[in-house]
């Protein structure tokens, strides 16, 4: 079984049970590693930058929350 995901650049990508489970802990472990409160703001850059990263292959769950929490900081607040 797969999930097809509308990805943030508009383009499905499919992805197996596996990689959902390698992002959804990428993604825990990069908002329990972030000071209360976390914004959905902040959630929803992490998870991007996750889905992105995923999508060009990367299944270390380490390197998809580095780099996600790397992207986070660089990300302009306005």
């Amino acid at each position: 079984m797969t999930a097809t995901i509308l990805n943030f650049s508009g383009c499905d990508v499919v992805y197996s049970p596996e990689v959902i489970e390698i992002m959804s802990a990428a993604l825990a472990a990069s908002i329990e590693s972030l000071p209360e409160p976390v914004s959905a703001t902040q959630v929803h850059t992490l998870a991007e930058s996750i889905l992105h990263t995923a999508g060009r292959g990367e299944r270390d769950v380490g390197v998809l929350e580095r780099i996600a929490l790397v992207e986070l900081r660089i990300v302009p607040r306005g």
